[in-house]
């Protein structure tokens, strides 16, 4: 009997032992797989994982790793990756399946397992015997969990075999490589907290829930389960760095559980944030901090206070300052812009490459965020994107004027903290407020700021305000961080929702002030639509690498103030902006309704200047709005349409004629040329190298130039405009002039000589389109002219330190317009002004009397420069 029984065991195992039960094969139960299949079926995996797991198949053995042993997550990737076609774990180490296996090979591997314990007293080893190792140099794919109930006591205590230290002599012996894939599972995106909760303590947390836990969130909502996949470690790589190749194969194994741990973890937080603390907890952190103590010390010293005092204004101060991040909060931020973008807007079109790249970039620490500034939305915009993208919204700075009640608690919640406008006369509100700027950066959280300092009015980016970009800067280099990330970015509206009161602003009419009052008048507004919005990501920027290239290049003298440094930065965020700046159907119709030159034209004259301006933007590569490019001809009619329904421009009615339906008269609405001019600068950007140019080609007077003379004009129109528009400060004139007229060659507005080098000849039909491009420059030059015209009157400096000299500036600039020496509406701009204010003080005009040369100087190259502008 006992030999009959010996002989059906054998026939079972069929003469082999190595059946184990951390294997699953390719045919599990047909009823565990519908199961199994029932419960994973709406956990998203995105295209972009199983994309990379299959070119990662082709480069060696794949081992999956996960943080948490769970066999809820095995099972996950076994069966949804076996559907998905792409590698998928059999093997699980140190996993033990019994209930899922095919019910023959459930007692194939019960009987090997008694067989060997009867011939050896001991139970059999998947390492030992080799299984593992084979299956794995034979392609099979498996999952190793880091961190187990008892696993260092296993380890350690018991000398148990380490998975690491196991596949690490696998790699030594082998040329073929092994990856390890890291994989992160993620039932909230619900930031750590400090504390635990009553549901934590009994059901387990967020990121390592229990079984009951898994399962209510798996029948509640299992969209919100998602997988993430970390970046690849190779381990040849790995242990051929010189930190981990002296060491021995079990600290070596140490090693690489330690940097596996530290990546997924990293990884974790890109996604749902740093710790959570409360506002009151990171307050008590801050001001018991040793620096912050010593802070307010001094300060109570020099302005003879007693420490309470001095403790009390820091309180308030970091009252008024500090937000009160809270995920409820941006929840509901999430319900009300998905309702914004569904009856408002017409959808918005985001860069997902480049949000990718900086997702990516995030791994290494937290983002410096700098977007562009056209509305109020731009507060909301980010965080919504990022948080339905599984990334950690950002920390916003905004303006003091918009903490009242009951919106500052509002955008408190949502990640908001304030700041003054100045902090001239204040002693220790800035060292309080570059404090909680450390404190929170040291704490993990994004930080999102606007350069220009304020919304832009007119449509074009402003000039950076280097204020807080310099307490940033400071800040980097005061403490020993690796780097600071700055990712400049383009956010854009076909319509923004205040262009009513920005055209009113820009015309003299007094800033609305933000109150609740005005908020709830706005609400007419969500009444109408406004078309897209968009949004552009730039490369990031390395504020270290950008420090040590001007240090290598000494661009910037080392005893120069270091005001400079933050001004060419601000600069070169600004670039970067316009760099990745879209140009919508709106800026293009309204640019060539503007520079046509003339009061009345035709639809079909329109339409050409309109293919003018499409031909050069498609050779400069310019970002377009996706209607420019799926169907553009219908949807510049669309634009027309709305302009004309806004009454900017009116369709002429006298004419009923079949010419004149397919090619229709309009007018320009006088009035409404700022409105114009207002979308028209939404695109300006793009067009600046041109209108340059083309303005120093019309200068040149003559039919044939070299572009050794274009040169000089665009360097001084560069300098002029300086505060107008603002490029990247590392591009040379010769590089710029160069490109145009590259684009220039190709439209057939000029020709290369035939022998002479580097030397134009102007088509006949180039002139008319060079004066399209430089008329993107008449109203500018019409607001300057009208500064200079005021410094000509008033001869004294003491004017411009009055509050009033701009309405004085403004009341000349509309008698010149009622006497026609100006001409367009645009001009009479209180932004172009202070500009042109700013330009002339800094280049030496304070008061006429002593200044006539520059005077004369600036009045002879602005009247030169206008007789050959269009009119």
């Amino acid at each position: 009997m006992k030999k009959l029984f010996r002989q059906w065991i054998n026939n079972m195992v069929s003469g082999t032992h190595n059946h184990f039960a951390c294997f699953l094969p390719k045919s599990t139960g047909l009823m565990s797989r519908m199961i199994l299949n029932l419960f994973f079926i709406n956990i998203k995996i995105p295209r972009t994982h199983t994309k990379s797991i299959r070119e990662l198949e082709k480069q060696g053995i794949v081992i999956l790793v996960n943080k948490y042993k769970s066999y809820f997550e095995y099972l996950f990737y076994h069966l949804r990756y076996r559907n998905e076609g792409i590698l998928h774990p059999r093997i699980g180490f140190d996993y033990r399946f019994f209930l899922w296996q095919p019910v023959f090979r459930f007692f194939k591997i019960l009987l090997s397992y008694a067989d060997h314990f009867f011939k050896h007293f001991s139970l059999q080893n998947p390492y030992k015997s080799g299984f593992i190792q084979e299956q794995l140099i034979s392609g099979e794919t498996a999952l190793l969990s880091l961190v187990e109930k008892k696993g260092f006591y296993r380890r350690f205590v018991k000398s148990k075999t380490d998975p690491l230290h196991y596949l690490i002599e696998i790699q030594k012996n082998t040329e073929k490589q092994i990856i390890f894939l890291p994989h992160l599972m993620f039932f909230s995106r619900a930031p750590r907290t400090t504390q635990l909760t009553i549901i934590d303590m009994l059901f387990g947390t967020q990121e390592n829930p229990g079984r009951i836990r898994r399962l209510v969130a798996l029948f509640k909502n299992p969209k919100k389960i998602f997988i993430e996949t970390s970046d690849p470690v190779i381990l040849k790589n790995f242990l051929t760095r010189p930190d981990i190749s002296k060491l021995n194969s079990k600290d070596q194994a140490v090693a690489l559980r330690r940097y596996l741990l530290t990546q997924i973890n990293q990884h974790r937080q890109t996604i749902t944030g740093p710790v959570l603390k409360s506002r009151l907890e990171i307050q008590e952190e801050m001001l018991t901090n040793r620096q912050v103590q010593e802070i307010i010390s001094d300060y109570a010293r020099d302005q003879d206070v007693t420490i309470h005092q001095a403790h009390k204004q820091a309180v308030d101060f970091l009252d008024e300052i500090a937000a009160n991040y809270n995920p409820k909060m941006i929840r509901l931020f999430d319900i009300t812009l998905q309702w914004m973008f569904k009856n408002i807007f017409e959808g918005m079109v985001i860069d997902y490459k480049g949000l990718d790249r900086i997702k990516r970039v995030s791994k290494k620490g937290p983002l410096i965020l700098v977007p562009c500034h056209k509305s109020h939305l731009d507060y909301l915009i980010l965080s919504w994107v990022f948080f339905n993208n599984n990334m950690p919204c950002p920390l916003i700075a905004a303006g003091k004027n918009l903490s009242f009640w009951p919106l500052g608690p509002i955008f408190r919640g949502g990640g908001a903290f304030f700041l003054r406008r100045t902090f001239k006369g204040e002693i220790l509100y800035p060292k309080i407020f570059a404090a909680y700027i450390k404190k929170v950066l040291e704490e993990g959280f994004h930080l999102e700021f606007f350069v220009e300092g304020g919304r832009s009015r007119t449509g074009k980016m402003l000039a950076p305000k280097i204020g807080l970009l310099s307490l940033l800067m400071d800040t980097f280099g005061k403490n020993n961080w690796d780097d600071m990330t700055f990712v400049p970015i383009y956010i854009g509206y076909d319509r923004v929702l205040e262009e009513r009161a920005y055209i009113n602003e820009i015309e003299g009419g007094k800033k609305t002030p933000e109150n609740l009052k005005n908020v709830i008048k706005a609400r007419k507004f969500l009444k109408k639509k406004y078309g897209k919005i968009y949004l552009n990501f730039h490369e990031p920027f390395s504020l270290k690498e950008y420090l040590r290239q001007q240090e290598k290049q000494s661009s910037i003298p080392a005893a120069a103030d270091s005001k400079t440094l933050y001004s060419e930065f601000g600069k070169k965020l600004i670039g970067a902006i316009n760099q990745v700046s879209l140009i919508t159907p709106h800026a293009v119709i309204a640019s060539a309704i503007l520079n046509c030159g003339q009061k009345r034209f035709y639809y079909n004259q329109l339409m050409a200047h309109v293919d003018t301006y499409m031909n050069y933007l498609l050779s400069q590569n310019a970002y377009l709005a996706d209607t420019l490019i799926l169907d553009r001809s219908n949807t510049f009619n669309q634009v027309i349409d709305s302009f004309a329904h806004n009454k900017m421009i009116e369709k002429s009615t006298s004419e009923f004629s079949k010419s004149a339906i397919s090619n229709p008269l309009f007018k320009i609405t006088e009035s409404k040329r700022p409105g114009l001019e207002y979308y028209k600068n939404n695109g300006i950007i793009a067009f600046i190298p041109a209108a340059f140019t083309a303005l120093a080609i019309l200068k040149a007077d003559a039919f044939q130039f070299s572009s050794v003379d274009i040169h000089v004009s665009y360097k001084f129109l560069q300098e002029f405009f300086e505060n107008e528009f603002i490029f990247d400060p590392d591009q040379p004139v010769e590089y710029l002039v160069r490109k145009n007229l590259k684009a220039f060659i190709d439209d057939a507005i000029i020709m290369p000589h035939p022998t002479l080098p580097d030397t134009y000849n102007l088509t006949s039909a180039g002139y008319r389109k060079l004066n399209l491009y430089a008329a993107f420059l008449v109203p500018y030059f019409e607001s300057y002219w009208i500064v200079l015209n005021f410094y000509m009157k008033y001869t004294k400096k003491s004017i411009f330190d009055t509050k009033d000299y701009i309405k004085k500036i403004q009341s000349l600039g509309s008698r010149m317009y009622k006497r026609k020496e100006v001409e367009r509406k645009e001009a009479l701009s209180k932004v172009n002004y202070k500009n042109a204010v700013t330009f002339f003080t800094s280049h030496g005009l304070t008061e006429s009397e002593k200044d006539k040369d520059q005077i004369e100087f600036y009045t002879e190259v602005i009247q030169k420069y206008r007789h050959f502008l269009p009119h």
